[in-house]
């Protein structure tokens, strides 16, 4: 059987149980099974009737008033999206079948364990959900910026919240997962180890909405005109490219700026530099599906792109700020059930759950079934029913019909359209009624282990030491260790490295595998964030720190090059006011030095005089500047008179190839340097 652990009943259910602390329900039943929802064969579709996953998930759609129990903290966007290439081979749905068909949008970022008072950089998974207006009804696209998830069935979703939110009995940890409940329910649930190399990787902790990627995350079907189904993986690629920060960077962003990311897209909108993304989408078939040596719907499992190319079909662009922040962002309701003609589900348990769960949880948030008629939710498409009343009816058919089939409307009403309508994919469906997860579900390392190796040293080096750090908080040794043992079928180098950092004498046992673990994966290029970075500074922020002295001709020149090349300048100066230049004009400044850290800066330049360095070399804010600059790996420009603060910083002996002195009028090539965005070379990793 193998996967014991799982599909019968999970570590609680390895002893026999006495009456005395048998699980029940809330009505008091004894529970036999509280790892999966009842399902038509262990690969089947999730059965409605499970009555202890709908009381289960019930009560956690429910738990808290008004704000959402996870994704509370978010920010949302309008903009449209238009359609680059026809499908109709693949899909009957009319958004994806008229070249250049613009189609309005909204779309929602967010993080997922803090609440909305929590600040933007925490370590964490980050939703991207887009609803698209269509003229068949909204769909909405409810995915993250990783393509996996923690669990394979949705009956664990309250547990893996509950695990990651503060603890019930104190109300702290906020918007983080560095404590002990989180890792002991991960470390007892080996099905996370994917995701864990996710989260623990730079992709949680990215620098701008701006320069991530989504993902549907779920195997989807688009169904033709004909009735053909093909199995479909939804991808959000950033025009812009990938680009994350480090963690010590996001630690000091949230205390200098908590709204960074929200600050950071308002801005980019609101100065007309409109932020893109390519849909993209994997499609395959069923004989791809059988020979795929992972199950395509289990939702901790990626399809390589070097197995599948995701194919461009359309642009996402963002171009317009809310009006009202409540009305909109906080009133937005996304729902997975909601899809047009033409696209359908599988039967990924996961997804079968938030079929049920969201469309249950907008009761509780948003008062009841009408949440629909708020503007920000309504279909831009006329809406045809017999549905009225219900709490905060905002439009009722008129007329004494409420009923369908009628005979007083001369069958001039709203009836069904089997030709137009939503029709679900035929697909055949047997088996015994039962709790179980498929065997095909059982492979917990295999892809953890390719994500690992897929990494540059850079990123194999932070996804160490965030793991290190992460469990370092843990009090308890046992969570530590069976930690320890899962990174053992991942990467014996890797857990070594949590290990030594952890302080272990000697290395636990390895975790016992459900399934031998396959080692021979191919490492996949699209996983790693630095081997996809945009090579340009486009859409970036250079943080220029000006003293009274600086030289004018160097400042404009930068301000010139960073332009050209489409980033955004910020002017730095030791007053608000700004500062004097060599030609005796006044550079206004955007921020004082104290409020505009190198932190939120992607490259940095220190233009002064010698006399202003000297004036400066003793000021923190000014020493911490260059010092956390460094300490970044940012680019930095200087002329040679800004000696004094470097010496102070105590950079000035280390210069390397990330600095550049700009005096002789060479700002262009600052700024083509920057397109790396880091000069990794300067962080303590062994280089392939």
């Amino acid at each position: 059987m193998g996967q014991q652990d799982l599909s019968k009943g999970g570590a609680n259910h390895q002893k026999a149980r006495g009456a005395d602390d048998t699980m029940t329900s809330a009505q008091g039943a004894p529970v036999s099974d509280d790892q999966n929802w009842l399902k038509a064969g262990a690969r089947g579709p999730s059965l409605l009737e499970d009555q202890i996953a709908r009381e289960k998930i019930f009560h956690f759609d429910h738990e808290r008033i008004p704000e959402r129990v996870v994704h509370a903290r978010g920010y949302g966007v309008h903009g449209h999206f238009e359609l680059k290439e026809a499908i109709p081979e693949l899909s009957r749905a009319k958004i994806f079948n008229q070249v250049g068909k613009k189609v309005p949008t909204f779309t929602r970022f967010s993080t997922v364990a803090g609440n909305k008072g929590s600040p933007d950089l925490a370590r964490d998974v980050r939703g991207f959900a887009t609803k698209f207006y269509t003229e068949d009804g909204n769909w909405d696209l409810v995915g993250n910026n990783i393509p996996v998830f923690f669990i394979q069935d949705a009956i664990k979703f309250p547990d893996l919240i509950h695990a990651a939110k503060p603890a019930p009995d104190r109300g702290f940890p906020q918007a983080q997962t560095a404590h002990d409940n989180f890792w002991d329910f991960i470390s007892l649930s080996p099905e996370s180890m994917h995701m864990v190399m996710w989260i623990m990787s730079d992709r949680t902790i990215p620098r701008s909405f701006r320069f991530m990627e989504g993902f549907g995350v779920h195997s989807f079907r688009l169904v033709n005109a004909e009735g053909k189904s093909s199995y479909v993986k939804f991808h959000w690629k950033p025009k812009l490219g990938l680009q994350s920060v480090i963690w010590n960077e996001a630690l000091k962003v949230n205390g200098m700026d908590p709204d960074f990311h929200r600050r950071d897209m308002w801005d980019a909108i609101d100065s007309g530099n409109f932020p893109q993304w390519d849909l993209g989408i994997q499609v395959f078939d069923d004989a791809f599906a059988d020979r795929f040596p992972f199950d395509i719907l289990d939702a901790t499992k990626i399809i390589p792109e070097e197995d599948v190319p995701v194919r461009i079909i359309g642009t996402l662009t963002l171009d317009n700020n809310v009006d009202n922040f409540f009305a909109e962002t906080e009133q937005v309701a996304f729902c997975t059930q909601n899809v047009v003609p033409g696209i359908d589900f599988t039967n990924d348990p996961l997804l079968q759950g938030r079929n049920f769960s969201y469309l249950d949880t907008q009761l509780k948030r948003l008062g009841g079934p009408n949440f629909t008629h708020i503007p920000i939710n309504a279909p831009k498409c006329p809406v045809r029913h017999y549905q009225q009343d219900g709490h905060m009816a905002m439009t009722n058919p008129k007329g004494r019909v409420n009923y369908e089939p009628n005979s007083w409307d001369h069958g001039e009403g709203p009836r069904e359209n089997p030709e137009a309508g939503f029709t679900s994919f035929p697909e055949p469906v047997e088996g015994a009624k039962l709790r179980e997860r498929s065997e095909t579900f059982a492979d917990h390392y295999s892809q953890a282990r390719q994500f690992f190796i897929s990494q540059t040293p850079v990123e194999q080096t932070h996804l160490g030491a965030a793991l290190t750090f992460e469990l370092s908080k843990c009090d308890r040794e046992d969570i530590r260790a069976r930690m320890v043992g899962h990174l053992r079928n991942i990467d014996e180098g890797l857990a070594k490295t949590v290990a030594d950092g952890l302080g272990m004498d000697e290395l636990p046992a390895a975790a016992k595998a459900a399934r031998e673990p396959v080692t021979d994966l191919k490492p996949s290029d699209a996983l790693s964030i630095l081997k996809n970075g945009p090579n340009s500074f486009k859409g970036r922020k250079l943080g220029i720190y000006v003293a009274d002295g600086a030289d004018a001709d160097t400042v404009q020149a930068l301000q010139d090059a960073a332009e050209a090349a489409g980033a955004i300048c910020e002017i730095i100066a030791p007053h608000v006011g700004g500062a004097t230049l060599s030609n005796g004009q006044k550079l206004k400044a955007d921020q004082k030095i104290d409020g505009g850290p190198s932190v939120v800066y992607d490259a940095v330049a220190v233009l002064m005089n010698e006399e202003s360095a000297r004036r400066y070399n003793a000021d923190k804010p000014s020493i911490d500047f260059v010092n956390d600059a460094f300490a970044h790996a940012k680019f930095i420009a200087y002329v040679p008179a800004v000696q004094p603060l470097f010496e102070s910083a105590g950079v000035w002996n280390y210069r390397d190839d990330g600095f550049l002195d700009v005096s002789s009028g060479n700002a262009g090539q600052f700024i083509e340097m920057c397109g790396k965005l880091r000069f990794w070379n300067r962080e303590d990793v062994k280089q392939d």
